[in-house]
């Protein structure tokens, strides 16, 4: 099934405007959720707002907005003060300045969206622009639904992904985790060698389409075996030894490591053999007197 556009709106790199088409670019019917039901009669259990100083149910036409300031002390901001501060959504997506792409840490990612050309005549200058961006990143802003998205373009594939980004603000230092505050500055240069070692091994090409979300898959499995009537039986989970010292861990890790490449050392070897070979060894025949 073809992606549907969430809203379209235009690129503006200075005086260039590009008539583009905005998609998600996550699957929220790809994770599998649960509704809330009355054990007794499974029915839907409704959510109803509920005022414990009053001990009435409260509609909507009485429900305000308001803000903690101070322990249980409460300013109302109604809508009129919001709309002072609402930002008109002009659908325009305005990078203001380019940086390598590589150049933004993870941490300031928020949501990620396709971008794509909006009609024919658009295709040829979003062409263009894609490849004048290879390697490089937009940074700029937009404005949605009244407010205004802190945003980061660059080219992907056959086009271009634009993501959200949380602002410096929002960000937590990590000086704010007390359990990092006594970390030791020096470490043994022995046990750095030999997780350099251990971590080497597992070296090779990244492809995150190879890792499956066992969990969801787990979930399909056990609603499934439900719908049909039948119970679930659920795979023998292995403990994990438990190691308390470092060296140890890492010395067991290179042999078990060690130990998985002969296995499949001598099952490629076995394979390679040939038939015929283990044929002659089998038939041949004891001299007698």
């Amino acid at each position: 099934m073809a992606a549907r556009p969430t809203w379209k709106g235009y690129l503006k790199i200075s005086l260039v405007n590009i008539p583009v088409k905005v998609f998600p670019a996550t699957d929220a019917s790809a994770t599998i959720s649960f509704n809330q039901l009355h054990a007794e009669c499974q029915t839907r259990i409704q959510q109803k707002r509920w005022c414990p100083q009053c001990q009435k149910d409260v509609p909507n036409t009485d429900i305000v907005k308001g803000y903690e300031f101070e322990k249980g002390r409460w300013v109302v901001v109604d809508e009129d003060d919001i709309e002072k501060m609402r930002v008109e959504s002009t659908r325009v997506i305005n990078l203001e300045t380019f940086t390598d792409d590589v150049e933004i840490d993870p941490i300031y990612l928020d949501k990620p969206y396709y971008l794509a050309p909006d009609g024919p005549v658009a295709k040829e200058a979003f062409a263009v622009i894609r490849e004048g961006m290879k390697g490089k990143a937009g940074i700029g802003k937009v404005a949605l639904y009244g407010r205004e998205y802190l945003i980061k373009v660059q080219p992907r594939e056959r086009g271009l992904v634009m993501y959200t980004l949380r602002h410096a603000s929002e960000i937590r230092s990590m000086d704010a985790i007390d359990e990092l505050a006594d970390m030791p500055y020096e470490v043994k240069p022995a046990e750095v060698a030999l997780a350099q070692q251990v971590i080497s091994t597992f070296e090779g090409a990244i492809d995150l389409a190879e890792y499956r979300d066992e969990y969801q898959e787990g979930l399909r499995e056990i609603i499934d075996a439900k719908v049909a009537g039948r119970e679930y039986v659920a795979p023998h989970a292995e403990e994990a030894p438990k190691v308390v010292n470092l060296m140890e861990a890492l010395r067991r890790s290179l042999d078990s490591i060690s130990a998985g490449k002969k296995k499949t050392a001598d099952a490629t070897t076995t394979l390679a053999t040939p038939r015929s070979a283990s044929a002659k060894g089998s038939g041949r025949r004891t001299k007698t007197a």
